[in-house]
């Protein structure tokens, strides 16, 4: 699978069903080559998460659940609005 097509797919919380949005970005581990974890801009309800400017939130590999056709489920902690 290629990062353009995880750019294509939804993220979805599978604690309460939300839309947490789309991967834009990518963090890697240079000295092994293993995904660490996916940058998702514009959602702003997770702080537990925020990662640079804080228009963006960084999703550890470790809390990716399952990656699937047309879907990306996460395991993320509840929204605080």
């Amino acid at each position: 699978m290629t990062f353009s097509d995880l750019k294509k797919k939804d993220i979805i919380c599978i604690g309460d069903g939300r839309l947490v949005g789309r991967a834009a970005d990518l963090e890697l581990d240079v000295s092994t080559g293993q995904l660490r974890a996916l940058i998702v801009h514009g959602c702003s309800c997770l702080s537990l998460f925020f990662h640079g400017d804080k228009s963006q939130i960084l999703i550890p590999w470790q809390q990716i659940a399952c990656i699937g056709d047309d879907v990306i489920l996460v395991s993320l902690p509840p929204c605080r609005n």
